[in-house]
């Protein structure tokens, strides 16, 4: 399987799992359970914050953000609605990736102000594994506030995306 391929993959779970978050969310009373509606969704807009440092890294362009989630924190429909337009700028830029540009270097600066070298392909595992991590964190408060959270695996992703792949 080509790094491609795997990103293409990781990247349509991605974009697969999200929503399902937005939906889950959706079911918490946000009045009876205030924190916790409240504790998902600043996590849900750290995970897009960073989404959007990366691209912005990948792109060679500022991405005007100073920290890692942002003072303000929009509601469900704005947030769900910025991850389905970025998670459509990933899938579209890993496509149109070659084999080779997953190994090109790129330097970039953090929010802290460090600086940081690391290629295409590391920022691309950085941005699945970032968000992977802190959605199980959202699942947290999900449960909190009396909700089930999604079950976000990829092999679940790929087996109903692709029944096929249940066949012996």
């Amino acid at each position: 399987m080509s790094t491609r391929t795997l990103m293409m993959s990781l990247f349509e779970h991605k974009a697969w799992i999200e929503p399902q978050f937005f939906d889950q969310l959706a079911q918490v009373d946000a009045t009876a359970h205030a924190d916790a509606h409240h504790q998902a969704l600043r996590i849900l807009n750290h995970i897009h914050t960073v989404d959007r440092i990366w691209a912005g890294h990948l792109k060679g362009e500022a991405h005007g953000l100073s920290g890692t989630n942002t003072e303000h924190t929009p509601t469900p429909a704005e947030l769900r609605a910025a991850f389905q337009a970025l998670d459509a700028w990933y899938l579209d830029h890993v496509r149109g990736m070659t084999e080779a540009q997953f190994d090109e270097v790129i330097s970039f600066r953090f929010t802290d102000g460090d600086t940081g070298r690391m290629t295409r392909g590391e920022m691309l595992a950085h941005v699945i594994t970032h968000g992977s991590n802190h959605r199980g964190g959202v699942g947290v408060w999900l449960r909190q506030g009396g909700s089930a959270p999604p079950r976000d695996l990829l092999t679940r992703h790929l087996h109903v995306t692709e029944p096929h792949r249940r066949e012996a």
